[in-house]
This record gives C-alpha cells, sequence and structure tokens, in this order.
C-alpha cells in the first residue's frame, strides 16, 4: 500500500502534510503536490494532516490512475519538506470537481 495525492490538492495545495513525512516524499508542482509512491513507506500521517482531505491511501477504489500520476510527477517536481501557505482562492476551489481539467499544471513548483 501507498498513500497518493488526488485531484482535490489541485489550485488548492496546502503543505500540512509535507512537515509530518519521515522519508520527505512528497513533490511539488506549480498548483499540487505529489507523494512518489515507491519512496512512501505507507506510514499514515500525512492524511489526517490534509484539510482538504486530498491523500488516500491506493487501497482505495479507482486510485490507480492517482498511484501513477503521482509517480510521474514525482519524478519531473522537487521535493518539498517546509509548509507552505496554501495558494490564493483555496477556499473556494476546496471540494470542487473538475479541477484537473480546469487547474492542473504540469509546472514544477520551487520545492523547498
Amino acid at each position: 500500500m501507498t498513500y497518493v495525492v488526488t485531484e482535490n490538492c489541485i489550485a488548492c495545495k496546502y503543505t500540512d502534510c509535507v512537515e509530518v513525512c519521515p522519508v520527505d516524499c512528497f513533490y511539488e508542482g506549480e498548483n499540487t503536490l505529489v507523494i512518489h509512491p515507491d519512496e512512501c513507506i505507507d506510514c499514515g500521517v500525512c492524511e489526517p494532516e490534509c484539510p482538504a482531505d486530498a491523500i488516500r491511501p491506493d487501497t482505495e477504489p479507482d486510485m490507480e490512475k492517482w498511484v501513477e500520476f503521482n509517480r510521474k510527477y514525482a519524478e519531473l517536481w522537487p521535493v518539498i519538506i517546509t509548509k507552505k501557505e496554501p495558494m490564493d482562492g483555496y477556499e473556494e476551489r476546496d471540494g470542487e470537481t473538475g479541477k484537473m481539467e480546469k487547474y492542473f499544471s504540469e509546472a514544477p513548483g520551487e520545492g523547498g
């Protein structure tokens, strides 16, 4: 099992999760985070830290696409270990549907 970041992180990008990760397996894109599934040790400490409920175990239904999404971008983006402010407008976008099509950017974040 591993944990993955799902669509609700897009355009919100809370980073409460990155500070508690004992193996630094979070990676930062311009407007979302991902978890490298091969680096995650399945400890689960990140899941309750996410205010957007965007971190899920890969054992839930239909998570295969998110495992691959997380793997792909974790190999392209910089690691992030420091908490940052969420994105402007995150309150309005938290829980919004269709965020992948509306907002997702493949650009890397700053990391750090």
